[in-house]
């Protein structure tokens, strides 16, 4: 491949771009809530205690309903997951993390309909799925092959 002058300026373009993001305050929240989940001890507790357990669920599922705490560990999961969910470090986080998504599937959608209309961008979100801007054979069969 060769870099001729249109292509170095094209990555120049994506650079700026990918330095604005990180400079928008979606990123920035982003960062802050990822940073506070992480140093709270009780909620690193509540995620440590989920992830552990997760490993125990793993082998549970191996066996099923014969597996001889079956019950206790898919309760527990549960639980945990509820637990670790409901804090409010980790609740907040998943909501910046979510922001943070949606700016970048806008970008996609953007930078793909800015090069055709045809382009298929996988955003992972049915809100930017359009008839114009599938996910193709992920959508649901909406690229019309016959897979």
């Amino acid at each position: 491949m060769l870099a001729t002058s249109e292509r170095v300026e094209l990555l120049e373009h994506a650079e700026q771009l990918a330095q604005m993001v990180l400079e928008s305050d979606i990123v920035e929240q982003y960062q802050i809530c990822l940073y506070k989940m992480q140093t709270n001890k009780e909620t690193q507790e509540k995620i440590n205690r989920f992830v552990n357990l997760k490993d125990l669920y793993e082998e549970v599922q191996r066996f099923g309903k014969y597996h001889p705490d079956y019950k206790r560990v898919m309760s527990q999961i549960r639980e945990y997951k509820r637990e670790m969910d409901l804090d409010p470090h980790v609740a907040e986080f998943k909501l910046a993390e979510n922001d943070l998504q949606g700016l970048l599937d806008e970008i996609s959608m953007q930078v793909g309909g800015a090069v055709s209309k045809h382009i298929k961008v996988p955003t992972g979100n049915p809100f930017f799925q359009t008839d114009s801007h599938s996910a193709g054979c992920g959508g649901g069969g909406s690229c019309s092959c016959s897979a």
